[in-house]
């Protein structure tokens, strides 16, 4: 089952939403060969406080988790798949660098992520980006009415495999709304016009290739 939102609804999540666009801006613009990801959650942080906004990533203890997470985004360099902890290392010319943020505002959640290439891009670099790019386009393309939420995992899957990337088993997509967690999760490898259950979409930080 999915909540149906009202156009207030929708308006509030949008503010919320336009808060986590304006940090990945910042956080990317402020990316630079020497910075560390311990400054980047800095940036980040500062949205938040000039918005009014509270972190959702900032705390949050899963009861899988040994310790809350300790920052406001996620910083993921090169290897490290997803949810990695913004640390003192500071980025190297080359670096593959995705930022996931969050904000609650007024009651609502945004939440989003981005990838980027620090100085000299890396030609399979900028081609992964590319392709989730593209991946990202054909999910949204399935978000059609009287569609499901597994036509849109099966789109973002099939393009991503087909470009030749492995999906995360253990990852699917999650919805937002009052909350960032316990929404409804959907694998990248269901079949079409599949219904999802709920779930919890995280995991802890710093899981590798």
């Amino acid at each position: 089952m999915i909540d149906i939102k009202s156009d207030a609804a929708l308006e509030a999540m949008r503010e919320a939403g336009r808060v986590v666009a304006v940090a990945l801006a910042a956080v990317r613009s402020e990316a630079a060969i020497g910075v560390s990801l311990a400054n980047l959650d800095e940036v980040a942080h500062e949205v938040l406080r000039k918005a009014g906004a509270r972190s959702p990533f900032l705390n949050y203890h899963p009861s899988f988790a040994p310790t809350p997470f300790p920052a406001v985004i996620c910083a993921s360099v090169n290897d490290v798949i997803v949810h990695g902890i913004p640390d003192g290392y500071r980025l190297a010319d080359g670096d593959l660098v995705s930022i996931d943020f969050g904000a609650e505002l007024d009651g609502w959640t945004g939440d989003a992520a981005i990838s980027f290439i620090v100085g000299t891009p890396n030609p399979a670099d900028e081609a992964l980006i590319e392709s989730t790019e593209k991946a990202l386009a054909a999910g949204i393309a399935a978000a059609a009415e009287g569609a499901r939420l597994g036509d849109i995992s099966h789109a973002i899957g099939t393009l991503a495999r087909g470009a030749g990337y492995g999906v995360p088993a253990g990852f699917g997509g999650h919805g937002i709304g009052r909350h960032m967690t316990r929404t409804r999760t959907c694998p990248t490898r269901v079949r079409p016009a599949a219904g999802c259950g709920y779930g919890m979409a995280w995991s802890w930080p710093s899981s590798r290739c």
